[in-house]
């Protein structure tokens, strides 16, 4: 814990009202969200790197976002980095009674389901508190990527039965989401209309990748990695031709992505 302590007190000095950081003295909860939501994604990216010296760094940026929530918590008489240590201790012993007491869960499977009930009587309780009626829907957080916030609330509402019952019907959805939006972009494209419906057509994409067990969030930083490396050997495929991208014809490209395309399935078989 020294090293712990040592953080909270550069924190503290940090926000020193005479003596701290004038940046960071002027930080607010709202001010530093966009870079604690930064923070997380270099996490994921580390992650997906497999890179555990650029994780050990990101992680203590992610750390120092904790600490800064924290000081500035405490500095309004709310609540500070021990409380947090203690409620998350307290809950972990309270969702895992087969570890911290003599309950007996013979398989992951039955701790998910008694993870779920524990979070259950949890919202049920957030609610009477609040004085409304409890939703399965409850506490899925605002702030998340909207591909898995889609996830979130179809896992959610499939606990209750209102689900798809193979992947079949699923695939059916996605071919009527974008049979619609093929009509608004045949009745000349209302902007307000394919913002709907496009959002029914990635909704029910979501929902193909839940029914499939596939992460769309994993799913779409693969592409989008595909797509750099493929276009960024395009770019180079053009200079050693002497050719500019912004010159050439859609074909020409595509001939170019092709080749992009085959190197890379040469370079994965090898």
């Amino acid at each position: 814990m020294t090293e712990m302590q040592g953080l909270l007190e550069v924190m503290a000095r940090l926000r020193d009202p005479e003596h701290g950081c004038p940046w960071d003295k002027q930080q607010t909860f709202k001010s530093i969200l966009p870079y604690t939501l930064e923070e997380v994604y270099e996490v994921a990216d580390a992650i997906d790197k497999n890179d555990m010296s650029s994780l050990r760094e990101e992680l203590g940026d992610l750390l120092f976002q904790i600490v800064f929530y924290a000081q500035m918590a405490k500095e309004a008489g709310e609540f500070e980095f021990a409380d947090i240590a203690a409620e998350i201790s307290d809950k972990l012993i309270q969702r895992h009674p087969h570890v911290f007491s003599d309950a007996d869960i013979e398989s992951a499977e039955a701790q998910n389901q008694a993870w779920e009930k524990h979070k259950e009587r949890e919202r049920q309780s957030k609610a009477a508190k609040q004085n409304r009626l409890p939703s399965v829907l409850d506490n899925v957080p605002l702030a998340i990527p909207g591909l898995m916030r889609s996830i979130k609330l179809q896992r959610r509402a499939a606990r209750l039965g209102f689900d798809w019952p193979n992947v079949e019907p699923v695939l059916e959805k996605i071919e009527e989401e974008l049979a619609e939006v093929r009509e608004v972009l045949a009745e000349g494209g209302d902007a307000d209309k394919l913002l709907h419906e496009v959002g029914d057509l990635l909704f029910a994409c979501t929902n193909l990748a839940r029914h499939v067990k596939v992460d769309p969030e994993v799913a779409m930083r693969g592409i989008n990695h595909r797509f750099e490396s493929r276009f960024r050997r395009v770019e180079e495929l053009a200079v050693q031709q002497n050719q500019q991208l912004s010159e050439m014809s859609l074909e020409e490209m595509d001939k170019l992505w092709d080749q992009a395309k085959a190197e890379e399935a040469t370079a994965r078989e090898s």
